[in-house]
């Protein structure tokens, strides 16, 4: 332990604010909108999804350019494909018998890229202190 006393995650006093619990809970997202978060965000935690996002924040690509690109089996990047477009994060387009993916839409590319600022800045302060 460092010099600072240790403070427990928890209230001393049980001393409720029903008026303002009640307000909050309220204005809480409801359950499906959760769900459909989490599912989201778990899409974006795994690496692969995130390096396949990466290319397609670029423009559309095929299967064979994202394999290439992301140097995985087209098979393994069908199947990340299909995990991302269930979850309305990417969406096909066909063009005779090639089909091309995208981003779905504005929000992913801003969620993608205020993800990928967040990560920069703060392993920014992680170099910054390891200097000090």
């Amino acid at each position: 332990m460092n010099s600072r006393s240790y403070v427990p995650d928890v209230c001393d006093i049980t001393h409720l604010h029903p008026a303002r619990v009640a307000e909050l809970r309220a204005a809480l997202i409801g359950a499906d909108d959760v769900n459909g978060l989490a599912e989201t965000f778990k899409a974006l935690g795994d690496p692969t999804r995130v390096r396949i996002l990466d290319a397609l924040s670029h423009g559309e690509l095929c299967v064979c350019d994202l394999a290439a690109l992301v140097r995985m089996s087209e098979s393994a990047v069908s199947h990340q494909l299909r995990v991302l477009r269930n979850l309305r994060i990417v969406k096909p387009r066909r063009d005779g018998r090639m089909v091309f993916y995208a981003l779905d839409d504005r929000h992913i590319i801003t969620l993608f890229r205020q993800g990928l600022r967040h990560v920069q800045e703060n392993s920014g302060q992680r170099v910054q202190r390891r200097a000090r």
